[in-house]
């Protein structure tokens, strides 16, 4: 049996019972039955020959999902479950789709719609999720045959994203993303769409109830810019005051659910949610850290990356992409005991060349070691680019830190001998604070220290240096 038909037996239940148990919760309680759609492109080989005319159509029409190379059609559907489910949606059933090239007005072609149709019908399904954008017309004509609510990636994506911002640049953002992915698909919405009058008496060049909601909309899309410039304005300035003390900036991203938030909070003693949905952090969040060497370093929790991401949500979000640009060290996470962790590397790194970052200098942490089976655990060796921890568990913990403090070039330490005057009691707190001190000897009234100093300290310590 088909994987299609199989998925398909396992989610059907008769229409009276699912009624039944629809009607028992109240509307505003029960969460919304989704069925999902999943669809694997395949191109096949012409049979004789082809001409080169032919051939470049066929690649054309054939989609080409350049930032997705290695996920097969059932992981890219089971992502697109831990989407819904993290959107608050309860799965009903699923189907995947195999086509050679998609169908310009229904994407999945009139026969397979229908079958659809009755799947989501007997599931009492509230809504359809598509495990790929739709155009405007794609999703009206799907919708009339299905009956119920039709909902692309994107549009999921950017559900989840309204969800979870927090802050006030984050829910700009996401209102922003909103109405530039709305505003193409106001087209040939029907009746609502047509003049404001009709008849006699109410004739005249009047405007469109298209052209009414599209001026709203780029009105709106305006104060929204306004509003964000202003709130980057001030975030400017708050990292000018920063960067005028001269501490490094150390960002930690990586696929979404990777456990960057735990590592966050466990390097940090923050408090930051720690959630194994899908998108949990929105806003970047800044806090300090102590290194071994007792310098003190920024580490910032961003955005979790996906394959395919919108690309209004790349350009709104102009906080993460500021702060990855500006770090000093890129902490890329990664699931180590996902199966697809290869892959969701590779986006992650297709990512950051997009937010031009590509070339930053990094270090890559494999997160969730614990859930690794003991012998492949037992089998982990750290090197030069990569460490292993377990964020929840504590584990290899201090060898990052240590990993971190030997990267990082921004106010870099060096080793000195000092002979500081015990009177100098601010200087010696100084060094106690802020410097790993190897020996310390006391004579006649001066302390002989050895000690690892970053340069900043180094420059008010030159009285007492040592050569």
């Amino acid at each position: 049996m088909r994987r299609s038909e199989s998925r398909l037996s396992r989610s059907r239940t008769s229409v009276a019972e699912k009624s039944k148990a629809t009607r028992s919760v109240p509307a505003g309680m029960r969460k919304e039955r989704a069925f999902l759609i999943g669809l694997d492109y395949r191109v096949r080989k012409p049979k004789g020959v082809t001409s080169a005319a032919q051939a470049a159509r066929d690649a054309a029409s054939t989609p080409r999902l350049k930032s997705e190379p290695q996920f097969s059609a059932e992981e890219s559907l089971d992502e697109l479950r831990d989407l819904a489910i993290s959107a608050g949606a309860e799965i009903v059933g699923d189907i995947l789709q195999h086509r050679d090239r998609p169908d310009p007005a229904t994407l999945i072609g009139k026969g397979k719609l229908e079958e659809i149709a009755g799947a989501a019908a007997s599931s009492a399904a509230d809504l359809v999720l598509f495990d790929h954008d739709l155009t405007a017309s794609q999703q009206r004509n799907i919708e009339k045959l299905v009956n119920a609510r039709v909902i692309d990636r994107t549009q999921l994506i950017l559900d989840i994203f309204a969800t979870h911002a927090r802050t006030r640049e984050g829910q700009l953002q996401v209102e922003l993303a909103q109405l530039e992915y709305m505003l193409p698909r106001l087209t040939g919405r029907g009746a609502e769409m047509s003049q404001l009058g009709g008849g006699i008496g109410t004739r005249g060049p009047g405007e469109t109830q298209l052209e009414t909601d599209r001026r709203k909309i780029h009105r709106r899309i305006r104060h929204l810019q306004q509003q964000i410039e202003n709130v980057r304005r001030i975030r400017a300035q708050q990292r000018q005051r920063r960067e005028s003390v001269p501490v490094a900036t150390v960002a930690l991203v990586g696929y979404t659910n990777a456990g960057k938030s735990t590592l966050f909070n466990a390097l940090t003693k923050a408090a930051v949610l720690e959630s194994p949905r899908m998108f949990a952090t929105l806003d970047p969040t800044l806090r300090s850290v102590s290194l071994p060497s007792k310098r003190k370093v920024l580490l910032s929790d961003t955005v979790g990356f996906i394959r395919n991401l919108p690309h209004t949500l790349v350009s709104s979000f102009r906080a993460t992409r500021e702060e990855v640009q500006r770090a000093s060290l890129v902490l890329h996470v990664s699931y180590a005991s996902s199966p697809l962790s290869a892959e969701r590397d590779a986006q992650v790194g297709e990512v950051l060349k997009e937010l031009e970052a590509g070339d930053k200098p990094k270090l890559h942490i494999k997160n969730k070691v614990d859930l690794l089976p003991p012998k492949q655990r037992d089998s982990l060796r750290d090197d030069a680019s990569t460490v292993h921890v377990s964020a929840a568990k504590g584990v290899g913990l201090s060898t990052l830190l240590d990993r971190i403090d030997q990267t990082l070039a921004e106010d870099a330490t060096s080793r000195v001998r000092l002979r500081v005057p015990q009177k100098e009691g601010k200087a010696l707190a100084m060094l106690e604070a802020q410097s790993r001190i190897y020996s310390r000897q006391y004579a006649d009234g001066v302390v002989e220290l050895e000690a690892e100093i970053p340069e900043s300290v180094a420059r008010r310590m030159r009285a007492w240096l040592v050569n």
